[in-house]
């Protein structure tokens, strides 16, 4: 009855063993090591059953030190919480994360043997066409206005959709605002992106499918047997995937999908990519396009709802910039125009000039992500002249520590306190601010698309504002929740519970009014 006691004890030990002979040894000046509680494994345990707590804690409690290091099977992995340090890192060239792509995408998008070739061959010294596209086309200027333009049109439709329906039956409705959102995004951006013949729009199964697919990245990168371990996100990403093909092999794309994406598909096939490929590379992208952009907008809108006095102050804010006039629309039912009151919010494409709901956009993406930068070491490095990083092992970035410090952020560093982003930028913290902020990453992997995600959410946020009230179901105001943190952080955190609340018509408000967000005007 014992032997497979002892056999599992004799292999762990044989595994421990194993492990401290193949690490290799440390250097005087390696970060300091923090020894895992349960000796080999214990911190990628940590990791893997609390998420980004585990990490987050952990730097908090070594903050004595900028740098520390995390023991792993077979490797090492450094953990950067100084923000200063952090943009030394992001400066050194034999940091890189090019190198982990390919792996990545493997293990997330279920790539070929073949397309991960392709991959691993354009990503040095050239990476290649894709990254360079997207951040061509969404940097400041009027590519990026041109497709704000566009997307936000698409989200209005949405809206509009939902006012019409209240002013007709002169009813609210109640709703859980996450999944609504949700719902809104996930079709606007398809939409936008990949036109009104997209997968996602003729098959609402496929919406669902998505968020499956999202909400098991995390376990789809651990790869695992995925499709057990991972079994709605594995599902709900070939069905995707399916269905992406399928109309690409329909050649809809062609003339329905935005310049973006038929220059995107384009790219990945003259590089040798299948079809069936390219639609798993294009549900990356529409995971991109969606997620962060919608969890950002739920945290937004439910900050700002939940507190009168700064519900009063943005819509102050907004009408303060808003221009009434008359224009012509073409009215759906009859076909025929008529003359209708637009509220016109301009704005440019990387600038606002509503500095609360700024400052409210910011403090929702510092309060929601977790996220880490992600470095493999190239070869032996002194990062700093002063930390000895080993070849082979893994940087991160930890930005969750970084929002969470108050040597940065002040002693309510927890608490949503917006004000922060209003101070003067004119102390020594200017600089460790300015790096520690890590919402879209740092350096070469900062995120191409922030501003069209900034653009998409503030004009959301204002379509909403401006014409509905969020009132809570019992009670005198809406409760925020707290962010569920024990999940690997792929993306701005979710709220650990729903949030439902009854949406209506803005009270004083005129229905007549159609509101549109202008982009590269000022």
């Amino acid at each position: 009855m014992l032997l497979p006691y002892a056999n599992a004890f004799a292999i762990s030990f044989i595994a421990i063993v194993l492990w401290q002979y193949l690490q290799p040894p440390p250097s005087s000046r390696e970060p300091p090591t923090i020894t895992p509680t349960i000796p080999y494994i214990g911190h990628l345990l940590g990791m893997l059953f609390y998420g980004s707590r585990y990490l987050k804690q952990t730097g908090l409690r070594e903050k004595h030190t900028s740098i520390f290091t995390l023991p792993m099977p077979g490797s090492r992995m450094y953990v950067v919480t100084d923000p200063l340090l952090a943009a030394a890192a992001q400066r050194c060239k034999t940091l890189s994360f090019t190198p982990i792509i390919p792996d990545v995408t493997k293990r997330v998008l279920g790539l070929d043997r073949a397309t991960v070739a392709i991959t691993r061959r354009h990503l040095d010294p050239n990476p290649g066409k894709g990254g360079d596209l997207v951040a061509k086309r969404m940097k400041p200027g009027d590519n990026l206005d041109s497709l704000s333009r566009n997307s936000v049109s698409a989200i209005k439709s949405h809206v509009d959709s939902e006012k019409a329906y209240m002013v007709h039956y002169k009813a609210y409705k109640e709703v859980d605002l996450l999944e609504w959102v949700r719902h809104i995004v996930t079709l606007a951006t398809a939409s936008h992106f990949y036109g009104n013949r997209n997968p996602v729009s003729q098959d609402p199964e496929l919406e669902r499918a998505f968020w499956d697919f999202d909400h098991g990245v995390g376990m789809l990168l651990v790869n695992v047997w995925p499709s057990l371990t991972a079994c709605k996100a594995y599902r709900g990403r070939e069905k995707l995937v399916a269905a992406l093909a399928n109309y690409l092999e329909e050649g809809d794309w062609k003339e329905g999908a935005s310049p973006l994406i038929r220059e995107r598909v384009k790219t990945a096939l003259e590089h040798g990519w299948k079809l069936r490929e390219v639609a798993r590379s294009e549900l990356s992208f529409l995971f991109a396009g969606i997620v962060n952009v919608t969890t950002t907008t739920f945290w937004v809108l439910l900050q700002i709802y939940a507190d009168a006095s700064l519900l009063s102050q943005v819509r102050t804010e907004i009408e303060s910039v808003m221009t009434l006039k008359w224009c012509d629309r073409e009215t759906i039912r009859t076909g025929r125009k008529s003359s209708v009151s637009a509220a016109e919010v301009a704005r440019s494409g990387a600038g606002f000039e509503c500095p609360t709901l700024s400052a409210v956009y910011q403090e929702c993406l510092r309060l929601g992500s977790d996220n880490n930068s992600i470095r493999v070491v190239k070869e032996d490095t002194l990062l700093a002249d002063t930390w000895f990083l080993a070849k082979g092992s893994v940087v991160q970035i930890a930005g969750g520590v970084m929002h969470s410090d108050a040597s940065l952020w002040g002693d309510n560093v927890t608490g949503f306190h917006p004000k922060r982003f209003l101070q003067p930028n004119n102390n020594e913290k200017t600089a460790a601010k300015q790096n520690g902020f890590r919402a879209f990453g740092g350096g070469k992997t900062l995120c191409p698309g922030r501003y069209f995600a900034m653009n998409q959410i503030q004009a959301f946020v204002i379509m909403v504002v401006l014409q509905f009230d969020l009132r809570p179901l019992s009670g005198d105001r809406i409760r925020v929740p707290k962010k569920n943190d024990r999940v690997l952080p792929v993306h701005i955190l979710e709220p650990e519970e729903p949030v439902r609340a009854r949406l209506q018509l803005r009270s004083g408000w005129d229905s007549s009014l159609d509101v549109r967000v202008v982009f590269g005007r000022k």
